[in-house]
């Protein structure tokens, strides 16, 4: 199984009542798994996609309220947008068991930044699993209920890219465990998070870290392993044990704390500190347990890993790197050649966002420079040639309020492009924004019918945009849709100049299906 696929099975074999999530790599097969398992079929489980990840996030402390066991996913910047909920969830705690699942991405192979999501637990103060293998992703997504219906708190698992995406045999358990039963807290305050009840929420909280602490200290993804040369101690965090043991094939000769659990394991960080004479740490992501072990020790033990350049602090952590800082001899193979050149990523042939593009260059030549915001999704790839087309790409969403800024700044024309199911994601409440001020804006919708960046899953603004974008107070007359097709190229022109002549919101949505979705609809008609 891939890490993804492991982290499914494990959440149906514990019991799961529904998986809520928004697409984004390397966290989609997560929810895509479950959407095509027979037992979650049969279960009739839920495992439609949420319109983004905080509407996810809320959905699923819903049914945690109810007393079922549920599974939110999402990629590290996704828990930016669910912070809110999330923080919370920690104060109000759990009824049913609840993971929430967060896959990182060292490296930004598909990413806007780099972060280490085990912060975020650690500011709830929630326990972290942090998986080495495929097989502990399984176990660690299966229990995982467990341990949070026991502790009364959500409990987070985090994986990186690699993790996720690589492949390894896994061993499921023969008797998959059955979902709750429909049963609501007997504490009838619990969620009501009204200030003088979030106080005595918060003291549970605060009260509650000596038994997560206890239940660390336990864990059988936390071990001590034993070597006979004292003049180094390592702690390997998650993924870091396999490159740690790619290095040792045979057994490493320095001590070793593998940490798959947190809150970190003192007795067994103690132990190595009393029995070496400094020490490694070996993490992937932000110098996450190193940043803690530096005041952990009261003799000023040496401490080594990222912050000291032992280990570099950006990108992706491997096992070349891992010997480099024990100075022992890599495997690294030979230079890419120079006649190997990168192929940048570029929209598909056949894309309805060529079109939208092409007609947006012909307009924005009138006017110099290009101030074009755009946003996260396929047409992203509109800042590459031969289009480079827009100048912001920041968040989800920003392309609408950022265009608002501008214009509030003066700035004219002020365009912002976004995709369909971004625009639902969060781009409904910039617009509203911008609505209410009579900002003057045109956003482009640009509507291939699916969330096309992730795989082609289903997008929440299907059939809908110009009936949101009129809800939510958008002039009729200056709402157009159009199908995005060569032929109507002047048409496009000309809609946009038009709109750009007006003083106020204008939205323009051109149309047409993903051609890889519209290839797969047909695939399966045929079959």
């Amino acid at each position: 199984m891939l890490g993804v696929e492991a982290i499914a099975q494990g959440a149906i074999d514990g019991g799961l009542s529904g998986v809520y999530a928004y697409p984004g790599t390397p966290s989609t097969e997560i929810t895509e798994y479950i959407q095509e398992n027979k037992t979650a079929q049969a279960r009739n489980l839920h495992r439609e996609w949420s319109a983004n990840e905080k509407t996810a996030m809320e959905a699923a402390l819903g049914m945690s309220y109810a007393g079922k066991r549920t599974l939110v996913c999402m990629k590290h910047v996704g828990l930016n947008v669910a912070a809110d909920p999330f923080i919370n969830a920690a104060i109000t705690g759990v009824n049913g068991g609840m993971i929430i699942t967060v896959a990182d991405d060292p490296s930004m192979h598909s990413s806007q930044n780099e972060q280490d999501s085990r912060f975020y637990g650690k500011f709830a103060m929630i326990p972290i699993f942090e998986p080495s293998s495929q097989q502990e992703a399984y176990e660690m997504a299966r229990t995982g209920f467990d341990l949070s219906e026991k502790l009364g708190t959500p409990v987070m698992l985090r994986i990186t890219t690699r993790l996720a995406h690589s492949r390894a045999g896994v061993v499921p358990i023969t008797d998959p465990r059955d979902e709750n039963e429909l049963s609501v807290s007997k504490d009838r305050l619990q969620f009501i998070l009204l200030p003088a009840i979030a106080r005595k929420r918060y003291n549970i909280l605060l009260d509650n870290q000596k038994n997560m602490e206890a239940e660390s200290e336990k864990s059988s993804f936390n071990s001590y392993f034993h070597g006979n040369d004292a003049s180094l101690g390592i702690v390997c965090c998650g993924i870091g044990w396999n490159y740690l043991s790619e290095n040792f094939p045979e057994q490493c000769p320095y001590s070793v704390v593998k940490v798959s659990q947190y809150p970190l394991p003192g007795n067994l960080l103690k132990k190595l500190e009393q029995e070496t004479d400094k020490i490694l740490v070996i993490e992937e992501g932000y110098p996450f347990v190193e940043e803690q072990l530096k005041g952990y020790f009261p003799n000023g033990k040496k401490i080594m890993g990222k912050l000291d350049g032992t280990l570099p602090r950006t990108g992706e952590l491997n096992p070349d790197q891992v010997a480099f800082a024990l100075k022992i001899k890599s495997s690294t193979g030979a230079p890419v050649p120079s006649t190997v050149a990168n192929r940048p990523p570029a929209l598909c042939k056949g894309c309805g966002h060529h079109d939208t593009f092409k007609a947006l260059n012909t307009i924005m030549q009138k006017y110099g420079d290009k101030d074009v915001f755009s946003d996260i999704g396929c047409y992203t790839l509109g800042a590459l040639p031969p289009y480079s087309a827009i100048n912001s790409c920041v968040d989800m969403g920003a392309s609408i309020t950022m265009a608002k800024g501008a214009a509030d700044a003066g700035l004219f024309p002020a365009i912002a492009v976004i995709g369909d199911s971004t625009f639902t994601h969060s781009g409904m409440t910039g617009l509203l924004d911008a609505v209410n001020e009579k900002s003057n804006i045109v956003v482009i919708i640009c509507d291939n019918e699916s969330t096309s960046m992730t795989g082609g899953q289903d997008s929440a603004a299907f059939g809908k945009i110009e009936s949101i974008c009129q809800g939510i107070g958008v002039d009729p007359e200056h709402i157009h849709a159009i199908d995005a097709l060569p032929k109507n190229h002047e048409k496009l022109v000309s809609l946009i100049e038009e709109e750009i002549a007006y003083n106020g919101v204008s939205v323009i949505i051109p149309r047409r299906e993903c051609v890889q979705k519209n290839a797969r609809r047909v695939r399966n008609k045929n079959n």
